[in-house]
């Protein structure tokens, strides 16, 4: 987890990199100076400033700390509402995933079937006399 860190926050310094020098000095140095101390500076991460950033790969993590520095830094308060909106949208899709994995009568029902089909595999097999077995008795019986 502390490596996925910091590899997002040397990906956050590559893409700061790039900013006008108005938009870098909208962040507080603070921020950047946390990004910098606590980067992965053996993993080379580095972004075509001709494509679009969208169309580049970036982590997970390095992206949500550049949504997190939009909302705070740059957005309008209009950009804020539609960013919380959809934030909101997404948290509420992934909570509803989890209930549905992870919902408890749901669970057992997976358990039921594997103990009813391990019911069913293990259950003893019939017992069928032979037919030198009922010879054998039938001489038994009448001797």
């Amino acid at each position: 987890m502390i490596i996925t860190y910091a590899r997002a926050y040397t990906e956050v310094i590559e893409i700061l990199n790039h900013f006008s020098r108005e938009e870098y000095s909208k962040i507080p140095i603070e921020k950047i100076e946390f990004y910098k101390n606590n980067m992965d500076r053996e993993y080379k991460y580095s972004i075509n400033p001709k494509v679009d950033l969208s169309k580049q790969k970036i982590s997970k993590e390095a992206n949500a700390i550049l949504i997190s520095l939009f909302r705070d830094y740059f957005a309008n308060e209009k950009q804020k509402q539609t960013l919380e909106n959809l934030l909101r949208q997404n948290q509420l899709k992934e909570e509803k995933e989890k209930a549905e994995k992870y919902n408890p009568s749901n669970i057992f029902k997976d358990k039921t079937a594997i103990v009813e089909t391990t019911e069913k595999s293990i259950a003893m097999p019939e017992y069928k006399e032979s037919i030198f077995t009922k010879i054998k008795n039938w001489f038994k019986r009448t001797g």
